[in-house]
């Protein structure tokens, strides 16, 4: 029986045999690697993944298609959502660093990747089809009118590649959107910063993006008691490095004695 595509997942399945291929190339899978796939669906990408690596970790939320990927002993089926699992316990189950890919779930994608970067020294990369808005916006950078909130706060964490984009024809049903696949690196050496603290920060950067940032971070250090140092607010927040968003972020949390968390 045909599975129908589930509109509250979020379902789309991929079709196209040489956006397919595109993607394993990119991926570029090989045996003995810990390869975990979020959203594997009918099997379109899970298929040509495990021809490669041989075995691989699917996190499906559907019960129906989880069932039928049970049926088949290559794959470790976790039944779950996907914000729900802890990719850290399963890098150290595996006793390697994960290497993550997926069609993610365009209605909760952004929030998939804030969950991953919490486990991003776990991992090797991550390789996913998204939005392609979604895509633009990772993967922007300063000066860009597509730079903001998202572009800092992975950008941070990760070297974030646009690789190639994705027509709505090459889904089973088509989205309303145009689609894009990207590569995510976690960077090594991160500064010591506070992630909460500089979500705070960027959200406040942002607030206001016509307008300088003297009227919109510079009202947040105000409120929180803190001054500005050697960061220039005579800008617009699309306008700023994510290293100077760091900077700022590393010397209010010095400031503030608190501990810093990725």
């Amino acid at each position: 029986m045909k599975h129908q595509a589930r509109k509250r997942f979020g379902q789309h399945f991929l079709t196209d045999d040489s956006v397919l291929d595109g993607i394993v190339r990119a991926i570029a899978p090989r045996p003995g690697e810990a390869l975990v796939e979020i959203g594997p669906g009918l099997g379109a990408l899970t298929d040509p993944l495990v021809q490669r690596c041989e075995r691989l970790t699917v996190v499906e939320l559907d019960r129906d298609l989880a069932a039928r990927l049970r049926k088949r002993p290559e794959l470790n089926v976790i039944e779950a959502d996907a914000l729900t699992v802890d990719f850290a316990a399963l890098a150290q189950s595996a006793g390697q660093k994960l290497r993550v890919v997926g069609n993610l779930p365009y209605n909760i994608s952004s929030p998939i990747l804030f969950h991953l970067a919490g486990a991003a020294d776990h991992v090797v990369d991550q390789h996913f089809m998204l939005q392609k808005e979604v895509v633009d916006r990772m993967a922007a950078g300063p000066g860009s009118k597509t730079f903001g909130r998202l572009s800092v706060m992975l950008q941070w964490r990760y070297e974030v590649e646009a690789l190639f984009d994705v027509p709505p024809e090459a889904f089973d049903p088509p989205p309303r959107v145009e689609s894009a696949v990207v590569r995510m690196v976690p960077l090594p050496g991160l500064p010591a910063v506070n992630a909460a603290l500089l979500g705070e920060l960027v959200t406040a950067a942002f607030s206001q993006r016509r307008k300088l940032l003297r009227h919109s971070l510079g009202r947040w250090l105000t409120e929180r008691g803190s001054e500005p140092g050697g960061f220039d607010l005579q800008r617009r927040a699309e306008e700023v490095p994510v290293a100077d968003y760091l900077a700022l972020a590393a010397r209010l949390n010095a400031a503030s004695g608190t501990v810093a968390n990725a």
